[in-house]
């Protein structure tokens, strides 16, 4: 099979919802109807996710979310799916953040009872940014919610997103009857039995027809006729261009654990969404089908198998074909490598590939030669954008509650700032270590997963710091002298950069004021140095 022919089989997309929206369950059915797992609950049981994510997963069964993006592949319908599974915990929104950047369309998930909620809201934005076309599903149809035109109007308002609903519900919670597909002019009706068998699917290409009253009531099937009337004169109809720019979004009702309304929105999935895209570098842009091989690394995890002490980074190839066994050069360091054993993840197992395209996700085992936003070339200088790396809100010192482990401490922090998930800050005055992350719960995970992957145990104590701004100037002379005056306030991040450390948002503005002379830079995009 040619290059273009593998192109063209991939779908690559994310998954994204604020939490207890339903995303992860969504993601199973999908699974199941790639014939990827056989049984229901594997993925929250994590008979599947042990294989995509770490073993560190205890504390995602003990506070019953997600904490780390899984990567999971199955085929369906001659193309290969390839899914993100993000974290919706705002306190792991980095980590979702650098995931879409990997991702060329998105689902986003809205609990029908709660609408749309203020992380989704954020994810949305991230996507627009970037024009990522995206599908809605809502979900959990067979509960009581807000009505279908409510949503509606809250995911054009709240969500900035043009609404183009391709099926709608017929009734809800209790009266919950079914779907219509707007996109097939398809009646599914709905059974609690976690499976969808064709009888249950009924061709109604006129919904004037009685046998529309018959399956699902009168009144039922008389609000279905004028919704679906008023649906057709107020939203545009599906227009796949203006989907693929991001300009309109096709809506998908459902309730995925019952395994309900995901199969219609899969197959419009495979038909509308887009295929591997172009990405932009600071050199030029990248097609899919250039000949050449180039790709970013977006994510990293330490001791995915705790057993072999593993790190893993995960890289998008963006063009060309990825070969096992092949030397290709890490731009940032400037030199080659090969890798012997590059994992695919196909949801219930990993294993070795020989080669992978455009689209596909790969593991490479790594010793500490890679940083997120690494690029990996066949020899061309490109620095993949858009892999954003942001300020820290939350500060605490970091001290070692068990001397005896110093070695572990350290190497499981300097390991752990590598995946992102955290930022470390040395002061300058004190070399006292200082963790910055972007929501609370991240502490937590630190904590457990320094004593239960490196045998280390550590304290924190709390810091007043309001914000993180990394500093340079145009004057070497001006930035030093900056650095000595205010020598209490600077620290160094894990790369030798120097940081300013601003106790309260009056400070920061007051020194941004009287030094002109110095650049800050809250958030910024992570490109190799």
């Amino acid at each position: 099979m040619g290059l273009q022919q593998e192109i063209d089989k991939r779908k690559t997309f994310g998954i994204i919802s604020h939490p207890d929206a339903g995303k992860t369950t969504l993601t199973e059915k999908l699974l199941l109807f790639g014939g990827a797992i056989q049984v229901a609950g594997a993925v929250k049981s994590n008979k599947i996710k042990k294989h995509a994510t770490s073993d560190f997963m205890e504390i995602e069964k003990q506070r019953g979310i997600s904490v780390a993006t899984s990567v999971m592949a199955f085929i369906y319908r001659d193309k290969k799916i390839n899914i993100l599974d993000t974290p919706g915990h705002k306190d792991f929104a980095e980590d979702t953040f650098r995931t879409l950047t990997a991702v060329d369309s998105a689902i986003v998930v809205i609990d029908v009872a709660k609408g749309v909620e203020e992380q989704t809201e954020k994810l949305v934005s991230v996507c627009k940014t970037r024009n990522t076309p995206m599908i809605v599903f809502i979900n959990k149809m067979d509960r009581e919610g807000k009505d279908g035109f409510d949503l509606l109007d809250e995911v054009e308002q709240k969500l900035n997103m043009k609404a183009c609903p391709l099926s709608w519900p017929v009734g809800m919670g209790q009266d919950f009857k079914g779907v219509y597909n707007i996109y097939e002019k398809k009646l599914n009706l709905f059974s609690p039995h976690g499976k969808q068998v064709d009888e249950d699917i009924i061709a109604i290409e006129d919904l004037s027809d009685p046998i529309l009253d018959e399956k699902v009531g009168e009144r039922l099937a008389n609000e279905l006729r004028e919704e679906i009337t008023m649906l057709e004169e107020v939203y545009p109809p599906f227009d796949r261009e203006s989907y693929l720019r991001g300009e309109l979004n096709p809506i998908f009702f459902g309730s995925a654990i019952n395994n309900f309304g995901v199969k219609e929105m899969l197959d419009a999935f495979v038909e509308i969404a887009p295929g591997p895209l172009a990405r932009v570098t600071e050199e030029r842009t990248v097609e899919p089908d250039e000949a050449k091989f180039s790709g970013f690394i977006f994510k990293i995890h330490a001791n995915m198998d705790p057993k072999h002490r593993d790190r893993i980074a995960f890289l998008r190839i963006c063009s060309g074909t990825f070969e096992r066994n092949t030397n290709y050069l890490h731009v940032r360091q400037g030199k080659k490598m090969k890798f012997s054993n590059p994992t695919a993840f196909m949801a219930s197992k990993k294993s070795i590939v020989d080669e992978a395209f455009p689209g596909d996700i790969v593991g490479l085992y790594d010793s500490g030669n890679f940083k997120i936003g690494d690029s990996m070339t066949e020899g061309e200088q490109l620095h993949f954008k858009g892999i954003p790396s942001f300020s820290p809100e939350q500060f605490r010192f970091i001290d070692n509650a068990d001397p005896m482990k110093t070695k572990q401490l350290n190497k499981g922090v300097l390991q752990l700032m590598d995946e992102g998930v955290a930022q470390l800050f040395v002061k300058e005055d004190t070399n006292r270590k200082i963790i910055g992350t972007v929501g609370a719960l991240q502490f937590d995970v630190i904590q457990y997963r320094l004593e239960h992957e490196y045998g280390a145990k550590c304290s924190y104590e709390p810091i007043a710091i309001h914000k993180a701004a990394w500093i340079d100037a145009d004057d070497p002379a001006a930035l030093k002298a900056f650095i000595n005056r205010r020598k209490n306030n600077i620290a160094k991040d894990k790369d030798g950069n120097h940081v300013f450390l601003a106790e309260s948002r009056w400070i920061l503005g007051s020194v941004e004021e009287a030094h002109p002379e110095i650049n800050f830079h809250f958030s910024s995009e992570i490109r190799s140095k």
